[in-house]
């Protein structure tokens, strides 16, 4: 990088019509964020002195998500074309003297190293006035063309709608995203007029108004999957699509083994550890860490969970926010644990709940127990001690705490505190009365043969 200050503006002031929603099109979860915040995650890894986002149609959506991370907001009233949304950002960026990155809020996945591309090409040796970002679609369509040389300068750009048939034989497509020094970028847009066929202000005509005055442009070049716009559902299912594919591919190539790479689903920030195993049908909400040589079985969902190292998941498990399993832990089929720490080498292999509850080290949990957490009003707390073995079938009415090595007999409900390496058993006496079952069929068949 230069060693500049660096500003960005991102365009997020379009309704998004098509995708008929109630949510701002940016709001639009990519792997369990929005698209927008993925785009600015990787602006700040270069550091920006300022941020602003332009907004118009929903803004106070998009306000609301961009608040906490200290950007500013620009309102477009009034949608007059990518030229007069950028202009928007003058008042923010009032005496900035550095360069400005200009991006989209709908191109989510513009990595910074891109980025950083465009703002050394900027400066390179022939200074060119404007750096474009191109790209060359499978069908180029109704992309506007950007026409240039082999070393990249460019000669002119044109919207799809105002270009020839000529023109529209070019390949190299405007992505829209651009880098400009900001001592020259609003002088510009200023000049830009809506003498065209969609009667809007466009942003690549700063391009040929610094041409004008002697100065070129230049372009380069990234993939079409980096610069893939969001404008429908039918496209943010493609974009997710891309994004769980390379992720797929990441994770193995850092050590993990995917059964069924294409049935995995990762979220943004999933992070996992070395010779995990993840089987068919998997899901990772946000905030999972899972530690090395995990295995994760089919069916699974977490999301806000920790997996400790050699721990054991599923199938059809399901681990919510706040769950965290020790290392050598076990859950297994239809077992829930929210907001829940089971303790090293602990386990619940099937058909189990294990809400606001602490598990030891060890502790064994039957089939078909339950911590009953709530009470209508308030979560209480579970403690189960190290070692303790509930038995199948359990109830374990909060606040409760049973104590290291106790035993809770199968089919108990369990309401006051257990003392270590005690035996709990809250049943009623079994009682059987013989004859009893055939003289009740006699009984009943009678009846039913004299209606």
């Amino acid at each position: 990088m230069t060693g500049r200050p660096l500003a960005a503006i991102v365009l997020a002031a379009g309704k998004g019509t098509r995708m008929k929603s109630d949510l701002h099109k940016v709001l639009h979860p990519l792997a369990g964020r929005p698209m927008l915040l993925h785009l600015l995650d990787s602006v700040a890894s270069l550091k920006p002195t300022h941020n602003v986002v332009v907004v118009g149609a929903g803004r106070d959506q998009v306000e609301a998500a961009v608040k906490p991370l200290g950007v500013v907001v620009a309102h477009q009233a009034e949608q007059l074309g990518t030229g007069h949304a950028v202009l928007q950002a003058k008042h923010a960026l009032a005496g900035f003297g550095g360069d400005v990155l200009i991006l989209y809020g709908d191109v989510p996945l513009v990595t910074a190293a891109t980025m950083r591309r465009m703002i050394e090409r900027l400066h390179a040796a022939d200074s060119p006035a404007a750096v474009v970002l191109g790209f060359r679609p499978s069908d180029p369509g109704a992309y506007g063309r950007v026409i240039a040389d082999a070393s990249g300068r460019i000669d002119r750009m044109v919207e799809f709608k105002d270009a020839s048939a000529e023109e529209r034989l070019v390949t190299l497509c405007n992505s829209g995203l651009m880098a400009v020094r900001g001592e020259e970028l609003f002088a510009l847009l200023e000049r830009v007029g809506n003498d065209n066929a969609a009667g809007e202000y466009y942003l690549p005509d700063i391009v040929m108004l610094a041409a004008a005055d002697g100065r070129a442009s230049a372009v380069i070049e990234t993939g079409a999957d980096e610069v893939a716009g969001i404008n429908s559902r039918g496209e943010l299912a493609e974009v997710e699509l891309a994004w769980q594919e390379r992720r797929r591919r990441q994770a193995m190539a850092d050590g993990v083994t995917l059964v069924a790479p294409d049935t995995v689903w990762f979220s943004h920030d999933t992070t996992l550890g070395r010779d995990v195993t993840i089987e068919p049908n998997v899901v990772f909400g946000s905030g999972v860490t899972v530690a090395d040589k995990v295995t994760i079985h089919a069916f699974s969902h977490l999301e806000g969970a920790e997996v400790g190292e050699g721990a054991s998941v599923g199938p059809y498990a399901r681990l919510r926010p706040g769950a965290v399993m020790g290392a050598g832990s076990r859950v297994g089929n239809f077992v829930e644990m929210k907001k829940a720490v089971l303790g090293p080498g602990a386990k619940a292999n099937h058909l189990t709940y294990l809400g606001d509850a602490e598990i030891g080290a060890g502790a064994n949990i039957g089939a078909g127990t339950i911590t009953c957490n709530y009470d209508g009003f308030f979560k209480y707390q579970t403690r189960i001690g190290a070692g303790a073995f509930i038995g199948s079938n359990s109830a374990l009415v909060a606040p409760v705490s049973i104590g290291d090595g106790a035993i809770v007999a199968a089919g108990s409900t369990v309401t006051s505190n257990v003392e270590a390496d005690a035996l709990a058993l809250v049943r009623p006496p079994q009682t059987a009365k013989p004859g009893w079952a055939k003289n009740f069929r006699d009984i009943m068949r009678a009846r039913k043969d004299a209606r």
